[in-house]
């Protein structure tokens, strides 16, 4: 991964960052329009790549496929409260493919899986929340971790609950009268802690049930159609 292409992905989050900050602070209700600049901004490592010639359309198909399988995980499971394998695809999508792809995956499984479950103002919470437990888990020195042990699978996905319900009851704690408050915020995290934990389980168990079946077709359809991760 070339340094030029590092820096645009930082830029790329910490724009993205700012918008969401931008989008709360202000109280907008533009939420389509964050939801498509969020997911503008997530393509353009992916862009950069694609003109670069550092990747193919092999690839992007591959992405393509991922985001529908994740988004298929979420639809499947939708009638069991926080349980979903959506989250365990993202993350294996970052160890498998490096941290652009994961952020990709994560952020447009959530867009595209609230066409479904519905668009809201909580979208672009969970493609930035979604989008990071992807980015993280493809980092080079978390993703070997990840890869060692299904005791790292399972704190990972014990982290990406947590994590993910700490984006969500942030937003839900400005959606009720658009200010934040720690009491509050302390009163519903331990409301949702059920809810949390699991969410916490559900990741842990199919990030450790789908691992090796995903990571193996992963590596021989990049063999097989030379696709570089």
């Amino acid at each position: 991964m070339t340094s030029d292409f590092k820096r645009n992905s930082l830029r790329g989050l910490i724009i993205i960052i700012f918008l969401l900050v931008s989008f709360a602070a202000f109280r907008s209700k533009q939420y389509q329009i964050i939801s498509l600049l969020l997911v503008l901004l997530a393509c353009l490592p992916i862009y950069y790549r694609y003109e670069k010639k550092q990747m193919n359309i092999k690839e992007l198909v591959l992405i393509a496929v991922l985001i529908a399988v994740a988004v298929s995980g979420r639809f499947l499971f939708y009638m069991i409260p926080a349980v979903t394998p959506m989250t365990a695809i993202i993350i294996i999508s970052g160890i498998c493919l490096g941290p652009e792809v994961g952020f990709l995956v994560g952020s447009l499984s959530a867009i595209t899986s609230n066409m479904l479950f519905g668009q809201g103002p909580w979208t672009p919470f969970q493609m930035l929340s979604w989008g990071l437990i992807g980015c993280l888990a493809g980092l080079p020195w978390i993703c070997k971790v990840l890869g060692k042990s299904y005791w790292f699978l399972i704190l990972y996905g014990i982290f990406a609950g947590f994590f993910f319900s700490f984006f969500m009851d942030v937003w839900t704690v400005y959606s009720i009268d658009r200010f934040f408050s720690w009491q509050r915020y302390a009163a519903l995290f331990v409301t949702a802690l059920p809810h949390t934990l699991s969410y916490c389980f559900s990741n842990a168990f199919f990030s450790c049930v789908l691992f090796r079946i995903v990571q193996k077709k992963l590596q021989r359809i990049l063999i097989k159609y030379e696709i570089k991760s």
